[in-house]
Parts: C-alpha cells; sequence; structure tokens
C-alpha cells in the first residue's frame, strides 16, 4: 500500500468516523482510491486533493465547534482521527488540539500535544500559558514563560498579562516586580493589558501605592483598570481612596461595570457611608445594572451596613429571580441588626419557593440567635443542618455556638463543645470565650481561653488587654500590673479605639479624648451641657466600664471622651432636627457608652445608630435593639 492510498484511506476513515453521515457523500472518496496506485496525478486525483483541502477545513471547523463548547471526548475522537490523517507536524491543527483540550481543563493532553509540537508558533506558547494563569497554576505558566525565552521565541504583551495574571493567584510578588522590569526593558509596560494586569496584581497583593503608580503611569486605561485599582482599594480597606477614584470615573464620564459597582458599594457599606451608597444605587438603576444579581446582593448588602435594613427589604423584594446568595445577604442583614424573628422568617420562606439552605444560610441565623440569647433555637438550627439539611458543621458554626453559650452565661457547656468538637479551636472562639468569661465573671476558664490566645496570637494585644480587664474587674491589681508591663515592654501593639460619621458627603473621624478636630472645642462644650441634661434624668457615669487602677474622677473624664460620644455630639450640632445619627465603631460599644446612647435618644428625640465590631444598636426613645443583650 502506498503512501497516496493510506492518505487517502484515513481521510476516508475521519469523515465517516466523526461526521454526521449525511454532511458530505462519501461516494467520492471510494471511487477516488482505485487511481491510488497512479504515479502521475490525473484529473480525478487533482479533484480528490481538493475535497481534501475542503475535508481538512471542515474537520477544523468541528474541532473548533469542540474547543467552543468544551466538549472533550468529541476533542479526543477529533484528536486520534488527526493521527491517522497524519497531520500531527500540522502547527494549526496542533493549536486548535490545545485549544480544546485546555478549554475542557485537560492540561496535561495540552501540554502533551504542545511538547510533541516540531514548531510552534506565537499562538501556541500564549494558549498553554494563558490556561495555565486562569487555573492558579502560577508555578507552570512561570516555568513555561522562563523556556519559551530560553528558546528566545517572540511573545507579545498577552503572553507578559497571562504570567501576571498567574501571579496573582498565588501572590507571588517578587516574580510580579521582576516580570515588571521585564516589561520596562521590553518597552511593552505602556501597554495597556500589561498595566492593568500590574495593577491587579499589586492591589491583590497589598501593594496598593505601586498599583496607583502603575495606575497613573498608564497611557491609556480600559474600565478594567478602573475596576482592577478600585477592588484594591476596598479589599486593602481604603474605602475613601476607593470612593474618590469612583467621583474621578463619574468626571470623566467613564463607562461602568458591575465589578466596578461591587467595589463601589462595598466601599460605601465599610464607611456606612449611606448617602454615598444611595447615589451610587440611583446610577446603577440609572444604567441598568439593577438586575444584576450580584450587584443587588451587594446593594442589600450596604444599606444593612449603613443602618437602614428597611431599605435593605425593598431591593431584595424587587429582584425578581432571587438566589440563595440574595436570601443569605437579606438574612445576614437581619441579623446583625437583631432582627431575629425576620431572619427566621426569610429561612422559612426561601424554603418555600424551593431553594435549599448552605452554610452561608446557618452563619447566619446562628448570628441572629447569638445577638439575642436564643440558645434553644440556635441548638434547634445547629441540629437541623446537620440531621436533616445535609450540611456539614464547619469550623464557623462552631465558633458561633461557642459564642452563643458563652454569652448566655453557659461557659462551661461553651468550652465542653471547644473540647469535643471535630476541629482544633480557633483563635476567634477562644477569643469569644474570653470575653463571655469578663462579662460572666469566670476568672479560671478565662486564664485557660487567654494562655491558648497567647500562643496562637502572640502580637495581638487585644488578648493581653481583655484579660488585664477580667483582673481589673476582679480586683487583681498586682495581675493588671504585671499584664500591662508586659504590654508596655513587648512590641505588640493595641488598636486605639476611633469612630466616625458621615456629615454632608465628609466622614469625621474621633479618637478618645479627640483635640485635632477643627470644631473639638465647641463638641466638648455641647457635651458637657448634654451631660447636665441627662443627669438630672438619672444618667451617671458607669466607671465600672472604666478599668484602670485610678481615681473615681479620672474615670469618669476618660469615659466622658469616648470616641463614640464625641461623633454623637457632632451629629446632634450639624444634622438636621429630625435626621437619625449614624455612628461608626471599630471596637465593641462600652457599656457606659450604650447607656449614654440610650438617655441622649429619649432626651433628643432622636435615633441613634450605632455600628460597632459585632451588631448594630438601633436606640430609640430610650431603649435599644439589643434588649441589652450584646
Amino acid at each position: 500500500m502506498n503512501t497516496s492510498y493510506r492518505y487517502r484511506r484515513n481521510l476516508y476513515h475521519v469523515y465517516t468516523n466523526t461526521l454526521p453521515s449525511n454532511s458530505f457523500s462519501t461516494r467520492g472518496v471510494v471511487s477516488a482510491a482505485a487511481a491510488a496506485e497512479l504515479e502521475t496525478p490525473t484529473p480525478e486525483d487533482l479533484s480528490w486533493r481538493k475535497m481534501c483541502y475542503t475535508q481538512v477545513s471542515y474537520l477544523h471547523t468541528v474541532m473548533q465547534l469542540c474547543a467552543r463548547n468544551r466538549a472533550a471526548i468529541p476533542g479526543k475522537a477529533c484528536h486520534a482521527q488527526t493521527i491517522h490523517f497524519g497531520l500531527q507536524a500540522d502547527t494549526i491543527t496542533s493549536n486548535i488540539l490545545i485549544n480544546i483540550y485546555c478549554k475542557s481543563s485537560l492540561l496535561s493532553c495540552a501540554r502533551k500535544v504542545f511538547d510533541e509540537m516540531p514548531e510552534r508558533s506565537l499562538v501556541s506558547w500564549n494558549t498553554l500559558i494563558g490556561s495555565y494563569a486562569q487555573r492558579g497554576q502560577a508555578q507552570e505558566a512561570l516555568t513555561l514563560f522562563k523556556f519559551m525565552q530560553k528558546e528566545g521565541n517572540p511573545f507579545s504583551e498577552f503572553t507578559i498579562s497571562s504570567v501576571l495574571c498567574a501571579c496573582v493567584a498565588n501572590c507571588a510578588v517578587f516574580e510580579c516586580k521582576q516580570l515588571h522590569g521585564f516589561a520596562v526593558k521590553t518597552a511593552i509596560d505602556s501597554n495597556m493589558f500589561v498595566g492593568t494586569a500590574l495593577v491587579d496584581v499589586y492591589a491583590k497583593s497589598g501593594l496598593v501605592k505601586d498599583a496607583s503608580w502603575v495606575f497613573e503611569s498608564m497611557q491609556e486605561r480600559s474600565v478594567v483598570t478602573w475596576s482592577c485599582l478600585m477592588a484594591g482599594y476596598v479589599q486593602n480597606e481604603l474605602f475613601e481612596e476607593a470612593l474618590l477614584l469612583f467621583h474621578r470615573a463619574q468626571i470623566m464620564e467613564l463607562e461602568h461595570d458591575q465589578f466596578m459597582f461591587s467595589s463601589i458599594i462595598c466601599a460605601c457599606a465599610g464607611l456606612a457611608a449611606l448617602i454615598e451608597g444611595k447615589q451610587v444605587h440611583a446610577i446603577i438603576s440609572k444604567t441598568g445594572f439593577g438586575s444584576n444579581i450580584f450587584v443587588a446582593s451587594s446593594l442589600i448588602d450596604m444599606y444593612a451596613k449603613c443602618g437602614s435594613v428597611e431599605e435593605a427589604y425593598t431591593v431584595f423584594t424587587g429582584i425578581e429571580e432571587k438566589s440563595v446568595v440574595s436570601w443569605n445577604t437579606m438574612i445576614s442583614g437581619f441579623a446583625k441588626h437583631a432582627r431575629a424573628l425576620e431572619a427566621m422568617i426569610s429561612f422559612e420562606k426561601m424554603q418555600q419557593v424551593g431553594l435549599y439552605p448552605n452554610e452561608v444560610t446557618y452563619i447566619s441565623l446562628l448570628f441572629a440567635c447569638s445577638h439575642m440569647g436564643l440558645v434553644d433555637e440556635a441548638k434547634r438550627y445547629f441540629d437541623l443542618m446537620i440531621t436533616e439539611q445535609n450540611v456539614s458543621a464547619n469550623v464557623i458554626h462552631y465558633s458561633c455556638m461557642v459564642d452563643i453559650l458563652g454569652r448566655a452565661g453557659k461557659i462551661s457547656e461553651a468550652y465542653d463543645l471547644i473540647e469535643r468538637m471535630p476541629f482544633d479551636a480557633t483563635a476567634s472562639m477562644w477569643g469569644s470565650l474570653l470575653a463571655c468569661c469578663r462579662f460572666h465573671g469566670n476568672l479560671e476558664l478565662a486564664e485557660v481561653a487567654a494562655k491558648h490566645l497567647f500562643e496562637m496570637e502572640p502580637d495581638n494585644a487585644g488578648n493581653h488587654i481583655l484579660l488585664s480587664n477580667i483582673y481589673a474587674a476582679n480586683k487583681k491589681w498586682e495581675e493588671v500590673a504585671r499584664a500591662r508591663k508586659f504590654l508596655k515592654e513587648s512590641m505588640v501593639k493595641k488598636e486605639r479605639g476611633k469612630s466616625w460619621i458621615a456629615i454632608r458627603d465628609k466622614i469625621h473621624k474621633f479618637m478618645v479624648g479627640e483635640i485635632n478636630h477643627p470644631r473639638i472645642a465647641e463638641i466638648y462644650s455641647k457635651l458637657d451641657s448634654l451631660m447636665e441634661e441627662m443627669k438630672i434624668l438619672g444618667y451617671k457615669v458607669e466607671t465600672e466600664h472604666d478599668l484602670h487602677d485610678v481615681e473615681e474622677g479620672r474615670k469618669q473624664e476618660h469615659l466622658k471622651h469616648h470616641s463614640e460620644k464625641l461623633a454623637l455630639t457632632f451629629g446632634l450640632l450639624c444634622l438636621p432636627p429630625t435626621a437619625p445619627i449614624r455612628i461608626m465603631k471599630n471596637l465593641r460599644i462600652c457599656g457606659d457608652c450604650h447607656s449614654f446612647m440610650q438617655h441622649a435618644s429619649s432626651i433628643t428625640q432622636r435615633e441613634i445608630i450605632v455600628r460597632d465590631i459585632n451588631r448594630f444598636h438601633h436606640f430609640r426613645n430610650g431603649c435599644c435593639s439589643c434588649g441589652d443583650f450584646w
């Protein structure tokens, strides 16, 4: 059998075995085989060759369809037929095969085709490097890029941006900086795709200044570039910078996308900037992104974190097709605002519409129970999750249960749960137990929890301070002095309490004993007047919440100038008489400030909303939504 005949026979097998029988006529293939022994091409032979060319083109079309549909099995069938067809050395065919395998996540098969290619074009390298990057296989992408450079193959901006994307997945900062230098050396650092990849990798690696520098150096930026930097600001909790960047994009009339909207909504949520959040919501409504499920869920979360759970619910009810994500976000919003009943009702409705709760749903439910002291309900949900819903309890669910039991005063039961659970206890669990020991006066278990925390988080000053406060509450001043001496001599740093309030599109921050605010003298004067008025109605500074070993007068002065009191007073000076006052705090609100806010809401007839590190407190007419359980 000569080559010509084998060639024709294989063509016949390719198309009769992989393509529909009616796709073309096979009669010409069989009859043309009779001319296989001819040494010189006949008119029929020329016609045959023309048909072969047509059929190879058709095969490529079928293979491209396999790639587009990620059809791995038909793709492998095509691969087998290309081997019979003798097309292993054809670059175009090999590139299509690599594309099929990459899109089908069969990278080992793609690499095998790549390694067997006698000649590789730039498409071959870029396809494989890009696929490694997309699937987080940074080392493979970097190794292949180095191999590409070693062989002296040409590269493109897509090659560099793909390898940079791989660096993002693995936070490979050193390699990123090397690639950045390489891009500068080869004069492609000004390319928009390369610049965007650099912004993304620097931002996600926490090097926000470098990301910003690259961004400002770019001559041309896409919407993706802006979104990457904005997301980087949000991920690194630089919310004000994200807002400024968004305002800049608006001035330039830049086109928005769902990722930019999601990022800026998160920034508004982080600052509890309700006015800015409403403005962004209006833009979203105009541009038609309100129907996007991720944008809508971000809006629900933003309104909830800004203290407006009613508006969060309005957005939620406006979603036509609610997903598990949107239900979870709404349930979480209810939980943060101590609306346990609404959270439970939403949980039931979610199942009525045919959606199954997942582990996130139960975390929000347990969180709601925790801050209302609903121990029996929490236990019921915990058992339901495991027995009926077949959701595996993870470490966060156990952490919630420890917190629920501890807050309810069941310290020993919480400790027993830690001892018998199928996970190693986290710092969060021991921290929750330590805080509950302080509230309920269990010094013995407090020392146990603190010992674990000191081993797990040696640089966390908060744990030492909390134990010190427990000693102080029990009048063990020697232990207090020892703990504070350790803090003073060690490198651990205490996080200072701060509060902030948004007034006319500007964020005003306050520290305890603030002296730098431009209106601080006026604030202190107003606070003194408010204090005097509150004392007439029975308010008394609760000095037991100041655990310093100093005289009573100094304790009162220290508590009087807590940051949330200063923020409230400034709000009273600046906001209209009927406007609610929204305050954010980075630490847990202390007992004296909680009592102060209750009295202030009664005297001023204002709604005061305080978001501390754990939850929301809504003060109205002298009462708090938490029912004094927090």
